[in-house]
């Protein structure tokens, strides 16, 4: 079955050095900057994460959307490792596409790589559009829930890619866990998740992820200590009942920020760029607006 392409975008195939993949593109070039979004963890893509924004986004900017490698249409690339090498891989797509400098969005794990990319490819970067970020609490959720994820990261491929095809066969309940109200996603976004998580490699992009982001007693990938190093303006939006992400590290960062400002939508959980899209799209076009 075909993957799915937002409504107003088209689907291309780009040679980098981390392999083939694959890009969602809308829009024309035009004047502003264009703008890149980058997806989240576990099962997600480019197409789950920003299925409702594409088109609109598009209007008066092209839209760039790469499947990272490990994920979705780039499923059959090897996963690059953790955030810092995600972004050196978006920075070599961006290359690839001939794109010197754009505002970056990134959602959730997304979000952390959009925070190294802006780190360091800082020349690449003209902003940053953060959904609920990774990359920012010390410790996932608390000591026992941090030490369980490390010892689950620490299996070899073997235990765990049928562990983790397993746990897929609930992606229903999975959805559940991730956001406020799941009537609030399109059918085309749920269908998409469930195909993604049945895939036989699903999940070993982000395996590797939380390979090089998980330590033993605390995350190897907090910038909280460094985020006062990015110049350039950036939207947090984060919902204010997110279960997976909490949104403390998003409002320390803000207050860390030089230039930042922190949306918290309430009733609203993890995906907050699809639960309150909308309040999302609001935000981000006046944040575009007012970019120099």
């Amino acid at each position: 079955m075909a993957s799915l392409v937002p409504p107003g975008a088209s689907e291309r195939h780009l040679t980098t050095a981390a392999g083939r993949l694959r890009v969602l593109h809308a829009g024309h070039p035009q004047e502003p900057v264009p703008l890149v979004l980058i997806h989240g963890g576990g099962t997600d893509n480019a197409a789950i994460s920003w299925y409702r924004l594409i088109e609109p986004l598009s209007a008066g900017r092209e839209v760039w959307a790469p499947d990272l490698p490990g994920f979705g249409g780039s499923g059959d690339v090897a996963p690059a490792g953790g955030p810092r090498e995600l972004a050196a891989v978006v920075a070599d797509a961006m290359a690839a596409l001939g794109i010197t400098r754009a505002v970056v969005a990134g959602v959730s794990m997304g979000g952390d790589v959009a925070l190294n990319l802006a780190l360091h490819h800082p020349q690449r970067v003209a902003g940053l559009v953060l959904v609920a970020p990774g990359g920012l609490v010390p410790i996932f959720r608390n000591r026992a829930a941090h030490f369980g994820a490390w010892v689950a990261a620490q299996a070899p491929d073997r235990v765990l890619l049928p562990a983790t095809r397993l746990a897929n066969r609930f992606s229903g309940a999975a959805i559940r866990a991730i956001v406020k109200d799941p009537a609030t996603l399109p059918p085309e976004v749920v269908a998409e998740f469930v195909r993604e998580a049945r895939k036989p490699r699903a999940g070993l992009g982000y395996a590797r992820y939380n390979q090089a982001t998980l330590g033993r007693h605390g995350m190897l990938n907090d910038l909280t200590g460094r985020v006062h190093e990015i110049g350039v303006p950036t939207l947090i939006f984060h919902g204010a009942d997110d279960p997976i992400v909490d949104p403390e590290g998003s409002r320390r960062a803000a207050a860390r920020l030089p230039h930042a400002r922190l949306v918290t939508v309430p009733d609203c959980g993890h995906w907050a760029q699809l639960e309150a899209h909308n309040r999302f799209l609001t935000e981000t076009r006046t944040f575009l607006d007012e970019l120099p």
